[in-house]
């Protein structure tokens, strides 16, 4: 095949016009007695109309068009139209429409006919045995006697039943992947926290909207023992199945490392990036931003791997900006991370967010962004957490209400006196 050929634009057979006397009339023919669909119905300025069927499977329009008396188009109704319709049984169509009333000429008929091969193509089959192909056909005629014909080949049947096998593996192969689809949902759905260990100090909640139905963002809150309460964001380079595996690698990594967390915040990190870093491919990361709170001292000791800023909201209205103290996970081999320390007092707000809720954008294109959502903590700062986060989604959801296409992940924490 010629490369050029696949930059050549698409070309089909748009309609074939079909005079009738009535459309209405027509148009009950085809669509009742034949089956047809209705493929548009419109009037343009000049009051004339345009009327257009098509067979189910939709591959071909006949346009039903009613010329004025005494013109050649006029002349042309109630002939034969040169159309014939193609189908693997032929049989079973002819006693379905006759049941509807369609008038048939006879009967199907089976013809049997030679197959000539060109003289250009190469065969190893004798001269003489000539490969034999056959045809069913009969015809019939509409409300206007414009008659077509119903044919059935060979060749066509096995057709049509090869694409119904393919057609019918394409559909449980997707029942089979939405149904795997569904069941990752449900056993990532588990991977979240299921329940907040209780704090004196401390009132907080997280949530994720996922883009699609697995994701990557990643939150938790671990329970470390002695009053303290591990915070946990993070969001994985990847999105749908792929990035939910990861998720799932980074959760259990965590999990399974947290006992050495709260006398060894920096060693616990480095195990967790060594396994993840182990575990997955060379380009495989995730930004992550751990913090762990004491409830006795409202202590707050925290490492933000390469993660968006953690924004501590203080009681009298001042932002302090948690930044990176470390670069992301799964990268390298050798990585260290740095802790930092901020003390809560009652009626400060820390948030933890992804890129999800400030990179969501509207209609303009302009981005949530993060003033936004500081302009949100503030409103909503005297509502509890779980109403806060309700609210913070809602607002970043009617602010970008086309298709999701990042997943919504946020962690709020309120501090109370004891």
């Amino acid at each position: 095949m010629d490369d050029s050929s696949a930059t050549q634009p698409h070309l089909r057979i748009h309609a074939i016009n079909i005079y009738v006397r009535d459309q209405d009339r027509s148009l009950r023919f085809y669509l009742d007695q034949l089956g047809f669909n209705l493929a548009f119905d419109a009037k343009f300025g000049s009051g004339g109309r345009w009327v257009a069927v098509s067979p189910p499977d939709g591959s071909a329009v006949l346009m039903l068009i009613a010329p004025k008396p005494r013109t050649q188009e006029h002349k042309l109704i109630g002939r034969a139209t040169q159309v014939a319709f193609v189908t693997e049984d032929v049989m079973a169509k002819f006693n379905e429409w006759r049941k509807r009333g369609v008038r048939f000429g006879h009967p199907p008929r089976l013809r049997r006919f030679k197959f000539e091969r060109p003289a250009t193509a190469p065969s190893t089959r004798p001269p003489e045995d000539k490969p034999l192909w056959g045809a069913v056909f009969t015809r019939f005629k509409d409300v206007d006697g414009n008659s077509f014909a119903l044919v059935g080949f060979d060749e066509v049947s096995r057709e049509v039943e090869a694409q119904r096998h393919a057609l019918a593996q394409k559909q449980e192969a997707e029942r089979r992947a939405t149904q795997e689809i569904e069941i990752a949902k449900h056993v990532q759905a588990r991977l979240f926290p299921q329940e907040a260990p209780p704090l004196r100090t401390l009132e907080y909640g997280g949530t994720c909207v996922q883009a699609r139905q697995v994701g990557g963002d990643y939150y938790d809150f671990l329970s470390l023992g002695q009053d303290r309460l591990g915070l946990v964001i993070g969001d994985i380079a990847g999105k749908g199945i792929a990035g939910a595996l990861l998720m799932a690698n980074l959760q259990a990594n965590l999990r399974s490392q947290c006992a050495i967390a709260l006398d060894q915040p920096q060693r616990f990190l480095q195990s967790v990036n060594q396994l993840f870093y182990r575990n997955t491919a060379e380009s495989a990361y995730a930004t992550l931003f751990f913090a762990e709170y004491d409830d006795q001292t409202g202590r707050l000791r925290y490492a933000n791997c390469g993660h968006l800023c953690g924004l501590l909201l203080r009681r009298d209205g001042t932002l302090e900006r948690l930044d990176s103290t470390c670069c992301v996970l799964g990268l390298f081999a050798e990585w260290d991370c740095c802790i930092d320390e901020r003390r809560l007092l009652p009626g400060d707000t820390l948030a933890l967010y992804t890129d999800g809720v400030t990179e969501a954008f509207n209609d303009a294109g302009e981005e949530f962004g993060d003033r936004r959502l500081i302009d949100a903590l503030l409103r909503h700062r005297t509502r509890p957490a779980p109403a806060m986060l309700a609210s913070i989604v809602d607002e970043v959801q009617r602010f970008s209400p086309q298709e999701q296409y990042d997943d919504i992940t946020l962690i709020v924490a309120k501090c109370r006196a004891p």
